[in-house]
Parts: structure tokens; sequence; C-alpha cells
């Protein structure tokens, strides 16, 4: 399935592989299944540290699991991930070989981190993402998901072919892809960062964040939240010199003015010549993250 140029890159990439890891299929006697051996068992012949096997047991067939030997990786494709998903496959094959995601050390920390919900109810994450092949957008939403299920092994992702899987699609009325399910409920759907998806599903992250802004600065008042009125709050206890904290992705409405132009070269003139309490509160540092 492979033509020789890619056999070449590909090799190349497997390289940095720092783990073994073993792709385990579960096939039937579908021609797709046939697919999926020939598709793994030629990436495995490019490194020896590739080991493919056919004696999976999981309900969804065809259907393989990439996962660092020795280990139970949450990570499946329930598809031929060629296409636009090529490039997925071969993220998840140097992630689960110990290649380091892309992503910030601190967003890293917060995936290894993720619990339960709050009443402690909560199991696995377990994420179902329908794509198809063709699309252009579904990538971005499989491998962030990909990623999250080799860093935090409470994360299970699985990536389904539409294509290979009508019935599915049918019986959960999607109509357009990629969609993703989380424990068996509709999550989202369309074109998702990684940051979008932690932030639905970290519950403590505002918290965690409000505890470290704590450690960092001394503020009298710490404002969870930058809609107007948490942005109006901030702005009227600053006018009143209270130190004021925010904790928002995003602060306030458009309006309001952004703390470089807060401590621009102009504010900074007309807070020195006044003396009217109103500048000098309007044109203090405020810190918020985003």
């Amino acid at each position: 399935m492979l033509d020789a140029a890619i056999q070449t890159q590909l090799k190349s990439y497997l390289d940095r592989l720092q783990h073994p890891i073993e792709l385990i299929a579960s096939l039937d006697e579908r021609p797709a299944s046939a697919e999926m051996r020939v598709l793994l068992t030629e990436i495995a012949a490019l490194n020896d540290k590739v080991t493919a096997r056919f004696d999976g047991s999981d309900a969804r067939r065809p259907s393989f699991q990439v996962t660092r030997a020795g280990a139970d990786m949450g990570l499946r494709f329930a598809a031929i991930p060629m296409g636009h998903e090529f490039t997925s496959l071969v993220l998840a094959l140097l992630q689960a070989g110990g290649h380091p995601p892309k992503v910030d050390a601190d967003v890293i920390e917060q995936i290894r981190a993720l619990q339960p919900d709050e009443s402690g109810q909560g199991g696995d994450f377990a994420f179902e993402t329908y794509m198809s092949l063709t699309c252009h957008n579904c990538p971005d939403v499989v491998q962030a998901l990909n990623a999250m299920a080799v860093l935090n092994p409470r994360v299970r992702h699985v990536a389904i072919d539409g294509a290979l899987y009508q019935g599915e699609v049918d019986a959960r009325q999607i109509m357009a892809v990629p969609m993703v399910f989380l424990n068996g409920k509709p999550f989202g759907s369309g074109r998702m960062e990684l940051a979008e998806i932690l932030a639905k599903v970290d519950t403590g992250a505002a918290a965690r964040d409000a505890a470290r802004l704590n450690a960092q600065a001394p503020y009298d008042m710490l404002i969870v939240g930058g809609g107007p009125a948490g942005a109006g709050a901030a702005v009227y206890a600053a006018r009143k010199g209270i130190r004021t904290g925010i904790v928002a992705e995003r602060f306030g409405a458009r309006r309001w003015t952004p703390w470089a132009s807060r401590t621009s070269s102009r504010c900074r003139k007309r807070r020195a010549r006044s003396s009217r309490p109103h500048w000098k509160a309007m044109c203090a540092p405020m810190a918020w993250t985003s």
C-alpha cells in the first residue's frame, strides 16, 4: 500500500522511536481488513522496534491499536489512515514510541493531570471521533486526542472512518465530520484545537490557574472569569487602588483597553501630570492570563 518514496520517508521517521511499539489489529473477513493487514505489515518491516500483531479482540473490526510495548495505550484507528490521516498515523507511531508531542510543557502537564469530574463518578475519558479520509479539518482533532491518549492512561481515543462504519454513522445521525463523542455522548463537532478540548474536559483548570497566580503575585482580589461582569469588577477594583488579578481565557469586551496600551508612553505621561485618581487607576497595570 505504501509506495517506495513513502516507505523511505516513513523509515526515516521511525528511526526516531525511543521505545518499541506494537500495532495490534482486530480483523474480520471484509476487504478492508486485508488492506489493514498489508499496511501494518509494511510498517513493521521498516523498523525493528515496530511489531504488528493480528490477534486483537476489539469489537470494531477492522481496527488496530497503537501502543508502547508492554503498555495499553488507548490509541486506536478504526480506519485505514491514508489520505489526510496518514500524518495522524505517523505522529501516533512516533508519540507512542516516546517522541514528545510538539506542545508546550505546561499543556503536557495539564493533560497528564486530567482526573474524573469533581463528583468522583467519572472514569476514563473515552473519545470517539468520526472522520473522513478526505476531511481537511479532521486531522487536527484526531491528532490532538491521540496525543492526549498517549500522555494520559485515563484518556482513550478511537478515530473512526465513517465510510467503514456506516451503520454507526446512521444510528448516531452524524451529518458532518469531524464529530466527537465522549463516553458515548456528543462532545463537539467541527475543527477543534487541543486547547479547546482541554478547556471543556479539565474542570479544575481555573482553580489551578488561580492558585498559580496567587503564588506569583500578591493580589487583594482575584476574579475568575473575564466576561463583562468580571471585566467591570476588575476595572472598578483597580480604580479603587485594589491589587486585582483575573483568570480568564479572554478579557472583557473589545472596548476594554489591553494591558500594553495601559502602560504606553501616552498613558504614562497623562498619569504623571494628572492628579485625578481616575487616570492613575485606568493607567495602572492590571495582570491577567489568557
